[in-house]
């Protein structure tokens, strides 16, 4: 099982970004997934996440309005849209998936992830 993480770069402040993670292995279809990023000194913190049927999403507050997650059950593909991004926006990107039994769930606690992408760089520069 493996997740791929992809998309980032440098973009101004205020620019967008599309993040994408693609899972081979398997079918990620009853997996919840989520992003997280970790900034320099900084821990691992919770972006956003996406419940396994797609229709439910979670964000953390400094991203709400801002970021916008997806999935592709059928690419087994979950994307995180970044819009007016801004300096502390900088971190390195994780994507994330846990199994669930649960499809409305969403899962916003770092523990509960179970399998994590290489993580993928986003700079912005003010």
């Amino acid at each position: 099982v493996q997740l791929q993480a992809c998309g980032g770069g440098l973009v101004q402040a205020g620019g967008s970004l599309r993040l994408s993670c693609a899972a081979s292995g398997r079918s990620f279809d009853n997996y919840n997934w989520g992003w997280f990023r970790q900034a320099p000194g900084k821990e691992r913190e919770f972006v956003a996440a996406i419940s396994w049927s797609g229709t439910n999403t979670n964000y953390a507050d400094l991203v709400k309005g801002r970021f916008t997650i997806s999935r592709d059950n059928a690419k087994n593909t979950v994307y995180l849209q970044m819009n007016s991004l801004n300096s502390e926006d900088t971190a390195v990107y994780y994507c994330a998936a846990h199994p669930t039994i649960h499809p409305l769930t969403v899962t916003d606690g770092i523990h509960h992830y179970e399998y994590w992408g290489q993580g993928t760089l986003v700079t912005v520069s003010s």
